[in-house]
């Protein structure tokens, strides 16, 4: 069983969206305010574009999108980027699918040369949150000021 991972493009732009409006209901992250209802999830593929210094991976097993995650600016004065909408079906959780995909989103960030790398998540995706720890993620008191995500309640930012 191999995880393949992929740049988004318009073909996954439809199981993407699916995936990320699932699991958002399912952590209670649906509505204003939360990731999943932001206006970039109807097409991933034309708001993620590397020359912008952004990037949305999917992850396929069996040829069938499972996943994704993607790094965009966050705040250009600061050379910080932002970890997004890393959501993975509930029957993909533990193959190794999030942590590929972290990685990947991470050297792409450094790549590109981005200082830090943000993300606000939710407390109760404890099983991401374990995982970001591990990346050397370290938790922040209260949000970056540019965050649009107002009613996520964990914050985080690892140095690159």
């Amino acid at each position: 069983m191999t995880i393949e991972i992929r740049p988004v493009t318009v073909q996954y732009d439809r199981d993407i969206r699916q995936i990320i409006e699932q699991v958002g209901k399912e952590f209670g992250a649906f509505g204003e305010g939360f990731g999943p209802s932001d206006p970039e999830v109807q097409a991933m593929s034309q708001h993620y574009l590397p020359q912008q210094g952004a990037l949305y991976l999917v992850a396929l097993k069996d040829d069938k999108v499972i996943g994704g995650c993607g790094v965009a600016p966050f705040s250009k004065e600061k050379n910080v980027c932002e970890l997004k909408k890393l959501f993975l079906l509930p029957e993909s959780r533990g193959l190794g699918a999030g942590k590929q995909l972290t990685i990947e989103c991470l050297a792409f960030a450094q790549q590109f040369g981005y200082a830090a790398c943000y993300l606000d998540t939710l407390s109760n995706m404890t099983t991401a949150i374990h995982m970001y720890e591990g990346f050397g993620f370290e938790y922040l008191d209260k949000p970056m000021e540019e965050t649009l995500h107002g009613k996520c309640d964990v914050w985080m930012l690892k140095k690159l």
